[in-house]
């Protein structure tokens, strides 16, 4: 099946190029569908378990990620995925600002002394493998979406390198509060997750992401696309 493609005043990929591109896209979202669903299961339990705000609110975004994953799935299974390109870009913001209203509210609350986290080795040990995982996942389908010009691939690629910088913020609350006894830094830690994805949000319902294909490298530097992302 072909993937969406947006019109660039340079040449694009050669049609056995986007097949190959497309069946790569389609695997990398299979493993980020996969690896999701366990890092969900495994934050949530540890995080009810350590009452860390911050650990449930990774689980939740994890599967927000998976919701994107399957957005773009959804998108690229139809006879016109360039049709369903916006609807699909709605359903990922739409789900990273649920993740953002309930880690906010849920942050605040701890922060006002109703519930204090506890020490999680499991939390710990979770966000150090991510930080390993996602970097390359994400690199991988960003690269493959801007080559094609896929504006879903390329938001959904930002949604698993957002879980790396994610992942970075939550080992730094659990491990302040565990050496240091801090229990405030689990509820900030979740705070700064809530604000990322509200950011997330709005860029994928405004539909903002770096898809020039990279033939048209020159072009997507002049927005700053290139920064991170090739």
């Amino acid at each position: 099946m072909s993937l969406p493609l947006l019109p660039s005043p340079a040449a694009g990929p050669t049609a056995a190029r986007r097949a190959a591109l497309a069946r790569r896209i389609r695997l990398l979202v299979a493993a980020t569908i996969t690896y999701n669903v366990v890092e969900a299961v495994v934050a949530i339990t540890a995080g009810r378990a350590a009452s860390s705000t911050a650990l449930i609110g990774f689980g939740l975004d994890s599967i927000i990620e998976v919701a994107s994953a399957a957005a773009v799935a959804w998108q690229f299974a139809g006879r016109d995925p360039e049709a369903r390109e916006r609807t699909a870009l709605r359903i990922i913001a739409v789900s990273f600002f649920a993740l953002a209203a309930y880690v906010g509210f849920d942050s605040i609350r701890a922060l006002l002394g109703q519930g204090e986290a506890g020490h999680s080795s499991v939390g710990v040990v979770l966000a150090v493998v991510s930080l390993v995982v996602m970097p390359g996942l994400s690199h991988a389908q960003r690269r493959a979406g801007r080559e094609l010009g896929s504006r879903t691939a390329v938001a959904d690629s930002k949604q698993t390198l957002l879980c790396t910088y994610l992942s970075a913020v939550l080992l730094a609350g659990l491990l302040l509060n565990s050496h240091f006894g801090w229990s405030w830094a689990d509820p900030v830690a979740a705070l700064v997750i809530a604000a990322v994805a509200v950011k997330e949000g709005r860029d994928a319902w405004r539909g903002d992401a770096c898809c020039a294909p990279a033939s048209a490298t020159s072009a997507a530097c002049e927005d700053g696309c290139c920064s991170g992302s090739a």
